[in-house]
């Protein structure tokens, strides 16, 4: 299935601003309001379903004497449907 990125932002920031942005997203999906994302002129608005699948990664990379570790949360769903099941805990 080809991919189209609807939306893309990436900089480095403090652990604060993050959290805060985790925050702010944790309380939209506690409410079902709808998710906008916006950077500069971009922005795309999202409503998220009730049941989406959440997928969390944890990688290390090495490339020569470089390693970079990272963490991914991504909620995914089909258009149109509620999804997902199973449970995960993050301590």
């Amino acid at each position: 299935m080809p991919e189209e990125i609807l939306f893309k932002s990436e900089r480095t920031q403090s652990r604060d601003e993050i959290a805060n942005y985790l925050r702010t997203v944790a309380e939209k999906l506690e409410t079902g309001d709808a998710i906008t994302l916006r950077a500069g002129e971009e922005s795309v608005t999202l409503d998220v379903p009730t049941r989406p699948t959440f997928e969390v990664k944890a990688e290390r990379e090495i490339e020569g004497n470089e390693t970079e570790l990272s963490v991914e949360f991504e909620l995914e769903w089909d258009e149109g449907a509620d999804s997902g099941n199973g449970t995960l805990e993050i301590g």
